[in-house]
């Protein structure tokens, strides 16, 4: 495996290990809360019934938002490293959207401003997408070339 296929790998192995740091902050949050305010377990069986008795909810929204454009994420990390094809912009262009994403999930399960945040996720939004709009047209021009 190139340096570049490796760098790519393992970009995604930090956004699984901020997914997993996120995953324990929910339930150590949710666990805290529920004994403080003598909930049940059963009461918040159900996602509506957890969203109208819990109150804090970030860490819990957060770790719903890294199953949403993370995806993408992990799909065009599979994709170029099942092609063999990583660019060196590919891998360091990743390294680039997961700092942004720590960012914001560190806003997010902290005091959680609203801008901030965006802050945060407009660039890695942008960046994704034009992390694949790269790779599009750098594979298409290497395979009609």
């Amino acid at each position: 495996m190139s340096a570049n296929a490796l760098s790519l790998v393992y970009a995604a192995v930090a956004m699984i290990l901020l997914t997993a740091a996120v995953a324990v902050t929910m339930l150590v949050t949710r666990i805290r809360e529920m004994k403080a305010r003598r909930i049940h377990p059963q009461a918040v069986a159900t996602a509506g019934a957890m969203a109208a008795r819990l109150e804090n909810s970030q860490a819990a929204d957060n770790f719903r938002n890294l199953f949403e454009t993370p995806v993408l994420f992990y799909a065009l990390v599979a994709m170029a490293v099942g092609m063999g094809f990583v660019p060196g912009w590919l891998a360091a262009a990743a390294w680039v959207y997961v700092a942004l994403r720590v960012a914001h999930s560190l806003i997010h399960c902290t005091y959680n401003r609203v801008m901030h945040r965006l802050a945060a996720f407009l660039p890695g939004f942008l960046l994704l997408v034009a992390m694949w709009a790269g790779y599009a047209m750098q594979l298409a021009a290497r395979t009609t070339g």
